[in-house]
């Protein structure tokens, strides 16, 4: 079996280090908060390029107190894409203001700065990118456009830890940023976690509040805020992991880079990158119009697959209300019909992936033919 990620081969690579850290915090009780998650945080901060940084419980919860920072409420229109996964969306909901859909280009899957303009009204007050799959958008054009029109960007890196846009990280580019410590994430906790990171010291004085019951010290509560305090068990893991992200996130690119090669001239679509980005490869992705048959025949050879994401937003259910159709975004709808997620971790082998590329390539030769 060729797992589609492999969370026990990288925490067994580092048992030693992550069983010590975990047994500090046991030894010292800190389990909310603390002296760990503060030198995470520190740390964190200083990986982004950012001045400040806020552990939460999750990626979601770092979103929606960044809103929530920017005083984005009833009424305001926040602009991002339709093809991400929900936490994206429902974080603006969560804050009472108005998701705003702008499609994707179709070559990185990224929202496509060209149409942010046309989705611009007196409501609008932020825009949300989302740096799907480990690839960061368009920074330029999109704070030029937030500039131009006075609007805050919070920047979804959720899936992006150490992308970066011409040369600066993600997290330290817009004026606020979240981050998730999913397990499966490119930095991952072993449970919740999540972060915001931002240079404004007023944003990030809101944002400590938020998450701590809008308490400015213990019992003085200055904001109406919610519980959504990182713990230190998990802050004390994701220090240990912090030292391993970039031979980790190299890995990754490396075992990318032998997909593209090993494709080479089979026409398996490959990954479009923008020569600005250094994508990171939360997710690496093909497309094919026979999914579902692939998916089937991938699995029945022992090879774990993905898809990210199925349904595009404004066609879910959940989000119905907000009026838009079928058809409306066809980039982003094509998208979901379409896309396939392969294996990808950094202990991802060489071998390993011959099989997944033989495999792939023979069902494309197959839909060819039949074609």
């Amino acid at each position: 079996m060729i797992p589609f990620v492999d969370l026990k081969a990288q925490y067994l690579s580092i048992k030693p280090e992550i069983d010590a850290a975990i047994q500090h915090i046991l030894d010292n009780t800190q389990f909310i908060l603390g002296a760990e998650v503060a030198a995470f945080e520190n740390e964190f901060a200083a990986y982004c390029g950012a001045d400040h940084c806020m552990g939460v419980n999750n990626g979601t919860s770092a979103l929606h107190l960044a809103l929530l920072a920017a005083d984005i409420g009833a009424g305001d229109e926040v602009i991002t894409t339709p093809f991400t996964f929900v936490a994206s969306v429902a974080a603006i909901w969560y804050t009472g203001a108005k998701p705003v859909f702008v499609d994707i280009d179709p070559a990185t899957y990224l929202i496509d700065p060209a149409k942010i303009e046309a989705a611009i009204t007196p409501r609008t007050k932020a825009i949300l990118p989302v740096h799907l799959y480990g690839q960061a958008c368009d920074m330029d054009a999109i704070m030029s456009i937030a500039k131009k029109h006075g609007l805050v960007v919070i920047e979804d890196a959720c899936q992006a830890h150490g992308a970066e846009w011409n040369g600066k990280r993600v997290g330290g580019i817009g004026d606020m940023a979240a981050f998730s410590f999913y397990p499966g994430k490119n930095l991952g906790a072993y449970g919740e976690g999540g972060a915001t990171t931002t240079n404004d010291a007023e944003y990030a004085r809101k944002i400590r509040m938020l998450r701590d019951w809008g308490a400015e010290k213990k019992y003085m509560h200055v904001l109406k805020g919610y519980n959504m305090r990182l713990e230190g068990m998990q802050g004390a893991i994701l220090r240990v992991k912090l030292k391993y992200l970039e031979q980790w996130t190299e890995a990754r690119r490396a075992a990318a880079r032998r997909y593209d090669e090993m494709f080479a001239g089979s026409g398996v679509p490959t990954p479009f990158v923008q020569p600005q980005a250094r994508h990171v490869y939360h997710i690496y992705s093909t497309r094919t119009r026979g999914r579902q048959a692939w998916q089937d025949a991938l699995s029945a050879k022992g090879i774990q697959t993905g898809i990210h994401y199925p349904i595009a937003i404004h066609r879910l259910p959940a989000y119905e209300d907000l009026g838009y159709k079928v058809g409306e975004f066809p980039h982003a709808e094509k998208a979901a019909a379409e896309q396939l997620s392969l294996p990808m971790y950094p202990e991802l082998t060489a071998s390993m992936q011959e099989q997944v590329v033989a495999a792939v390539a023979d069902l494309h030769k197959t839909a060819e033919l039949a074609a």
